[in-house]
């Protein structure tokens, strides 16, 4: 049995939670392979909107398996918040299972975050202020705590040690250090954390493949995040890619399957960073009013524009993307005109390559196609949709080699139309 891999290839939000959603029927495991409560994965159904950060979108059919793997960082106190949430709901937990080797993000990291993106001044990256990089920063140092470390002894030896060299850390930045409140409250969420199963999810999830098992693994934030591929240093701190589906829960190479690349049917960005195609005008301000482009993490508005194909081919070249997934289609309905980039003209020279250098000025070069006006949202087939939306998506097919498979026409679990 092969693992099937589900990411973002734009810059994250590309309705990856509603997918996950959508296909988690077809698999026996849903497993989150990196990123932390930087994620804000929504669903919607029954009337009722979702939003998860760490817990994997499969958790709302109660017979999958879910697994937050190895490569994910998790706040406590954000985890419980999350349960909590779910349990108000009814939803169950039972098959819920926690990675002994999933870093903690602790109080003073999320000072350090904060203290940090203070110190950038006008180069800030746009951090969610989250804890997330200095996390990762004390794992590659070697110096995190992890899951399985809060059922040992000498857990609150090892906390207070790396609390104590965050503190001295935050006098060099002359940030105020406010985390005893914060920090109590932390402890608290640990008890909840250890109410739920933790384990070895490298053995678990290789057990399944061998018992024919079908695995789904989700991933968060979007390609051109990725701390390698992405748009450096404007980008989240782990591998957002498809290779990352190996570090973050254990697999080989070997046991990849499908692969599925989520696409907006535009373009949005929220924080700093490059965006070529970014629309600074009443349509891109439309398409933020239309898109409700508000981070579901943050609330930040988002960056809006048309799509960009050479970072999209970049991406599906990175992650070997087999199938493609198209979301919010519906919010170019009502555009007379709809425009897509298809190259870069980079100081004065055309390419099809994403540059190097962020700082690069870069011209989009669009390829314009006729807009249509129909309400999609009730459309329950690809063969009912617009022809003008059935001429944009074959469009991108031509382009990037790869298929479309499914077509979202609202937020809503229902409206999914399979190409």
């Amino acid at each position: 049995m092969k693992l099937d891999v589900l990411l973002g290839l734009q810059w994250g939000d590309e309705g990856k939670g509603k997918a996950v959603d959508f296909l988690t029927p077809q698999y026996d495991v849903i497993a989150r392979f990196q990123g932390g409560p930087n994620a804000g994965h929504s669903l919607e159904f029954n009337g009722m909107k979702h939003v998860l950060h760490t817990i994997p979108s499969g958790i709302f059919h109660p017979e999958k398996i879910n697994i937050i793997g190895n490569g994910v960082v998790i706040d406590p106190v954000v985890f419980r918040k999350e349960i909590e949430a779910l349990q108000a709901r009814g939803v169950d937990l039972k098959n819920l299972y926690i990675s002994r080797k999933a870093h903690l993000i602790l109080p003073t990291h999320r000072l350090l975050d904060a203290a940090s993106e203070a110190s950038k001044g006008i180069s800030k990256i746009g951090s969610t202020l989250k804890g997330i990089g200095p996390t990762y920063m004390d794992k590659t140092g070697r110096n995190g705590l992890r899951v399985g470390d809060i059922f040992t002894s000498d857990f609150e030896a090892h906390y207070r040690q790396l609390r104590d060299k965050h503190l001295n850390m935050l006098k060099q930045y002359d940030y105020p250090a406010e985390y005893e409140q914060e920090e109590k409250t932390w402890f608290e969420a640990i008890g909840v954390l250890k109410t739920f199963t933790v384990l070895d999810s490298e053995y678990a999830i290789n057990k399944y493949l061998t018992e024919n098992k079908s695995i789904l693994a989700e991933g968060a934030q979007g390609t051109m995040l990725d701390i390698d591929f992405g748009s450096y240093p404007f980008v989240t701190s782990s591998n957002t890619v498809c290779a990352g589906t190996c570090t973050g829960l254990g697999v080989a190479p070997s046991h990849i399957g499908k692969v599925y690349g989520i696409v907006k049917a535009y373009c949005t960005r929220v924080g700093s960073g490059p965006f070529p195609t970014e629309l600074l005008d009443a349509t891109g301000e439309e398409l933020r009013k239309k898109g409700n482009e508000y981070g579901s993490t943050t609330g930040r508005p988002r960056r809006c524009g048309w799509l960009d194909l050479p970072a999209l081919k970049y991406s599906i070249m990175i992650n070997g993307v087999t199938s493609l997934i198209m979301t919010k289609a519906d919010v170019l309905s009502g555009f007379d005109t709809i425009k897509a980039c298809t190259r870069y003209k980079v100081d004065g020279r055309v390419t099809d390559r994403v540059p190097f250098d962020v700082n690069a000025k870069v011209e989009p070069v669009y390829t314009e196609m006729k807009g249509w006006s129909n309400d999609i949202t009730g459309t329950s087939s690809f063969d009912s949709l617009p022809a003008e939306l059935k001429e944009y998506v074959a469009f991108i097919e031509k382009e990037t080699g790869v298929p479309f498979q499914i077509i979202s026409v609202s937020p809503d679990r229902e409206k999914t139309i399979i190409k």
